[in-house]
C-alpha cells in the first residue's frame, strides 16, 4: 500500500478545479485574522446550524429511540466524516473538504428515517407535483432554508461553498461501480433531478459517496443485536458469511470491524488510474450484508408497525396545516388558530414569516424569501419543508398535540 497517491489531484489551490470549486453564491462577511479555509470555514457553519443539531433525534434506522446506545443520524453523520478523513488522509485528498462535505450530507433529512422520506415523496407527488429525495433536499436546505446570524444579529444563508454543495447533493450512499470517478463538468446543481444522476464533481466528494456506505453496514447490524431483533441462527449465519470472506476467527459482529476491513481494500485498491475503488471481493461482500440487514433488519415486523405510525404522524400533520391556506389572509388565519394547536402552529408560523415574501413584520432575517402567499403550491411547499425538517420527537410532539383534547 503507497499513501498519498491521489496528492496531485487532490482539490487544493493548484488544482484546475479549484476556482469553481470554492466559488459561492455571496461573499460571506468578512472575518479579521480568520486562519480558517474556505472548506473549513463550511465545516463551522454546517455545525452551527440548527439543522445539524436537530440530527440528534432524527432517526437513522430504528424510530424515535429512547435508548441512547441506538445510532441516531448525528452518529450516522460523524461515522461518515471520521471514515472520510482516514481516507482522503491516507489517499493525499482535502481531508477539510470531505469533512465539511460528510458533517452536512444528512442535513434536512426526513424525520423517520427513509421511510419518512417516503411519505414526504408520495405527498410532493400528489399536492405540487415535483417529487422529494432527501439528497436534494439537502442542498435545498443549506442552500435556502438554514441561516447563521452575522456580526450584526442578521440572519443570512450559509452560501457554501460549490465542492461542498455538490458532495452533498452527489452524496448517494448506493454504490453501483466497483470504481468511483469525478466528473468533469462544471453543472448547476439545481438541474440535477434524481439521485446518482451525476457523479461528484471532486475526488474528495467521491469518497464521502463511498464512506456513507461503509458507515451504515455494521452499525445498524450492531443496533440490530442491541434491539435483539435477530435470532441466534441469523447471527451465525452472518458469522459464516463473514468467515467465507476471510474473517477468521471471529465469534461476534461490530461496526469497527467492518469499518476498518473497508477502509483498509479501499486504500489498497485505490488509484487516480482505477479511481476510489473497493476490490471485486469486498463489493460482493457489501452487496450479501447489505441484502442480509434488508432481509432480516429493515423488513423487520417491529420496524414495519411503526412505518404505519409514522405516516399516519406526518400525513396528519401535512393536511392539518393545508387546511389553514388563505392566501394572503394565511398568516391571520394561522394567528387566530394557533391557540387550538399552539406547539405546531406557533412553530408554522415562524417558518412562514422566516422565509415568505409576503411577511412584513420588521425581521432580523435576510435569507432567501422562497415563498409566495399567493401561490398554493408555495403554500404546500413550505409545509413539506417544515415537517422535513423536523426532528422526529418534535414531529411527535406536534402529532400527540392533534389528538389530545
Amino acid at each position: 500500500m503507497r499513501k498519498h497517491l491521489f496528492k496531485k489531484v487532490a482539490m487544493t489551490y493548484s488544482n484546475e478545479k479549484w476556482k469553481n470549486s470554492i466559488q459561492r453564491k455571496h461573499t460571506l462577511y468578512p472575518r479579521k485574522n480568520d486562519i480558517r479555509s474556505d472548506f473549513f470555514r463550511d465545516y463551522n457553519r454546517i455545525l452551527h446550524c440548527t439543522a445539524y443539531r436537530r440530527l440528534k433525534r432524527k432517526t437513522q434506522v430504528f424510530f424515535a429511540t429512547s435508548n441512547d446506545h441506538i445510532c441516531t443520524r448525528i452518529e450516522h453523520v460523524h461515522h461518515v466524516v471520521s471514515v472520510s478523513r482516514i481516507i482522503a488522509n491516507y489517499l493525499g485528498l482535502n481531508s477539510e473538504l470531505t469533512d465539511a462535505i460528510a458533517v452536512g450530507h444528512d442535513l434536512g433529512h426526513a424525520p423517520f428515517g427513509h421511510a419518512g422520506e417516503s411519505f414526504l415523496k408520495e405527498i410532493a407527488r400528489k399536492e405540487i407535483k415535483e417529487t422529494f429525495w432527501h439528497e436534494k433536499n439537502s442542498l435545498y436546505f443549506v442552500d435556502n432554508i438554514e441561516t447563521l446570524e452575522d456580526p450584526d444579529g442578521f440572519h443570512f444563508n450559509l452560501d457554501l461553498t460549490y465542492a461542498v454543495r455538490d458532495g452533498i447533493i452527489c452524496h448517494c450512499g448506493e454504490v453501483d461501480d466497483y470504481n468511483i470517478f469525478p466528473r468533469n463538468d462544471f453543472i448547476e446543481l439545481e438541474i440535477i433531478n434524481e439521485p446518482n444522476e451525476f457523479k461528484p464533481y471532486t475526488w474528495e466528494g467521491c469518497v464521502v459517496k463511498i464512506a456513507d456506505k461503509i458507515s451504515y453496514l455494521g452499525r445498524d447490524i450492531e443496533d440490530a443485536l442491541t434491539l435483539k431483533l435477530l435470532t441466534i441462527k441469523q447471527i451465525k449465519d452472518l458469522i459464516k458469511i463473514l468467515k467465507n470472506f476471510g474473517f477468521s476467527d471471529i465469534r461476534g459482529v461490530n461496526n469497527t470491524l467492518l469499518m476498518h476491513e473497508f477502509i483498509i481494500d479501499l486504500c489498497k485498491n485505490s488509484n487516480p488510474n482505477s479511481g476510489i475503488r473497493i476490490s471485486e471481493k469486498y463489493f460482493k461482500l457489501m452487496d450479501i450484508i447489505k441484502k442480509f440487514s434488508n432481509e432480516n433488519i429493515y423488513s423487520h415486523q417491529r420496524l414495519t408497525n411503526y412505518k404505519e405510525y409514522a405516516k399516519l404522524v406526518i400525513n396528519s400533520l401535512f393536511y392539518t396545516l393545508k387546511e389553514y391556506y388563505s392566501q394572503l389572509d394565511t398568516l391571520t388565519k394561522l394567528k387566530r388558530e394557533k391557540n387550538k394547536y399552539p406547539l405546531l402552529i406557533s412553530y408554522f408560523i415562524d417558518w412562514i414569516e422566516k422565509y415568505s415574501k409576503n411577511s412584513y413584520r420588521k425581521q432580523k432575517y435576510h435569507n432567501s424569501k422562497i415563498y409566495n402567499l399567493h401561490k398554493k403550491k408555495d403554500y404546500l411547499r413550505a409545509i413539506l419543508d417544515f415537517i422535513s425538517g423536523m426532528s422526529d420527537n418534535f414531529a411527535l410532539k406536534c402529532y400527540y398535540e392533534l389528538i389530545s383534547f
